[in-house]
This record gives C-alpha cells, sequence and structure tokens, in this order.
C-alpha cells in the first residue's frame, strides 16, 4: 500500500508560479511511475505530467510543456511540479498518482495508476 499526500496548492495571480509537493510513503517508492494529474469543475480528470522511477524519463501534457517541471527525490519519497507562468485554465485539484506496475512507461490513462492522494487546490486569478 502507498499513501500519498500533496501539498502546495493555493491561490496565485496570472503568470505567478507555485510548487507542489507529493510526499508518499512505503519503501518501494523509487521502483514507481509517478503522476501529476489535475480536475477542474465539469470536466474529466486529465494528465498533466508524469516520470519514471529513477527520474531519467518525463512526460507532459501539451498544455503544460514549458511551463511545468516535474521532478523527483528518491532519497525524500517525494515527487514535485513546479507550474511557472501559471494561466487560469490551470486552476483544478491537482492530484499526485502511483503506477506500481512501471518503472520507465509512463502512461497518461488514469486506469495506470493504482495509488491516489486527496488532492490540493490550485486557483489562478486573471
Amino acid at each position: 500500500q502507498v499513501q500519498l499526500v500533496e501539498s502546495g496548492g493555493g491561490l496565485v495571480e496570472a503568470g505567478d508560479s507555485l510548487r507542489l509537493s507529493c510526499a508518499a510513503s512505503g519503501r518501494t517508492f523509487n521502483n514507481y511511475v509517478m503522476g501529476w494529474f489535475r480536475q477542474s469543475p465539469g470536466k474529466e480528470r486529465e494528465f498533466v505530467s508524469g516520470i519514471s522511477a529513477s527520474g531519467g524519463h518525463t512526460a507532459y501534457a501539451d498544455a503544460v510543456k514549458g511551463r511545468f517541471t516535474i521532478s523527483r527525490d528518491n532519497a525524500k519519497n517525494t515527487v514535485y511540479l513546479q507550474m511557472n507562468s501559471l494561466k487560469p485554465e490551470d486552476a483544478a485539484i491537482y492530484y499526485c498518482a502511483a503506477d506500481p506496475k512501471n518503472q520507465i512507461l509512463i502512461f497518461i490513462s488514469r486506469a495506470a495508476y493504482a495509488y491516489w492522494g486527496q488532492g490540493t487546490q490550485v486557483t489562478v486569478s486573471e
């Protein structure tokens, strides 16, 4: 079992930055692909970014490419999402997720991720 706890969300203005963190329990964190998803009201939960177990491979949704950066610190069992140049359309609840079946392949489907955090709210004002 893996428990994930997100933090770092908040209210910011367009153009500002935020860094989200996801702290994971469990000794096998460094064996999992980790992902960030987001969900805004009335929309499906969508893939934002993912990172391989070693951190050597990353993936991003087109909407955030060039603005968001995912990283992980396996010694701290933590994955991060640095969000720059935030836009109002980035506002959502952001969820951290773990895919325990893969170490390299980063899937964009929610179904691949077995463990989820409770989410952290990001609000971006114009």
